[in-house]
């Protein structure tokens, strides 16, 4: 099964998970305090349903090679900020499940040709790049919504495995918004990382002018031992004290607060 074969169906699964627990949600749900510090379960849901929308207009229009204009979505964003939490939560759900039906109805010959212009990259971009960014936001806002409700919320394994090869690959270049290595007060860290649950996997996190994740570094001036799926929110500012497993480690000369300091989240 090819990459982006697998992240649509973690994509699907992703959702799955979160569109379980909001159709059950009380009006009292929707108003706790999401894993985003600024949002309600209800804004988060309206957060992933509006970029569905988004989404699914981008990939109807990427046969004709139409780039969406930079400042087209503020419309969308002011109209689903305008609806009551029921309605941001209903339209999450229908939004949603559009957006990951049309990406499963696609053929293997449009999964794998099809090229979706996006304004803030220098070429059009494949299906697999613009189905992990929808994954990687659907898993970590997913997870925003579950730890309301479940203070030890993970992300599952087989949608962590796919966020790890993804961010290892094709949505690399998100580590260039996202880290910010000038927390370290200009120190540079070549960080061995294992992952111990699903994917168990050995690999570097580099931090210097840049944050990157490499090979293993040979000289590695610290080690960071964590189940991969608190890796993936590490990287997004979600691996706080409070939501940090037991079986985290770390040695060297950068510590975990470090680690979050350059991560801290979005």
């Amino acid at each position: 099964m090819s990459l982006v074969d697998r992240t649509i169906a973690a994509y699907r699964a992703s959702y799955d998970l979160v569109a379980t627990r909001a159709r059950s949600m009380s009006d009292d749900d929707l108003a706790r305090p999401s894993g985003a510090s600024e949002w309600t379960v209800a804004q988060v849901l309206s957060h992933l349903g509006s970029a569905a929308e988004i989404g699914l207009i981008v990939l109807r229009a990427a046969p004709a090679a139409d780039e969406r204009p930079s400042d087209a979505n503020q419309a969308i964003w002011d109209r689903w900020n305008a609806l009551s939490p029921r309605e941001q939560a209903e339209g999450f759900l229908r939004e949603t499940e559009q957006l990951v039906s049309a990406y499963e109805a696609l053929d293997p010959d449009q999964r794998h040709n099809l090229r979706i212009p996006v304004s803030y990259l220098p070429d059009p971009a494949d299906l697999t790049l613009m189905a992990g960014l929808r994954l990687n936001e659907a898993a970590l806002h997913g997870w925003d919504v579950e730890v309301a409700f479940d203070d030890a919320a993970a992300i599952p394994a087989d949608v962590a495995a796919v966020l790890l090869e993804q961010l290892q690959g094709p949505i690399a270049f998100m580590l260039g918004f996202t880290g910010k290595p000038g927390a370290l007060g200009g120190r540079e860290a070549a960080v061995a990382v294992e992952t111990t649950t699903s994917p168990t996997a050995d690999f570097g996190l580099l931090i210097g002018d840049q944050v990157a994740l490499a090979h293993t570094p040979q000289h590695a001036t610290a080690t960071l031992r964590l189940p991969a799926e608190s890796f993936i929110r590490l990287l997004a500012g979600r691996l706080t004290p409070r939501h940090t497993p037991d079986d985290v480690a770390m040695t060297g000369d950068v510590t975990l607060e470090d680690l979050r300091a350059v991560f801290p989240g979005y």
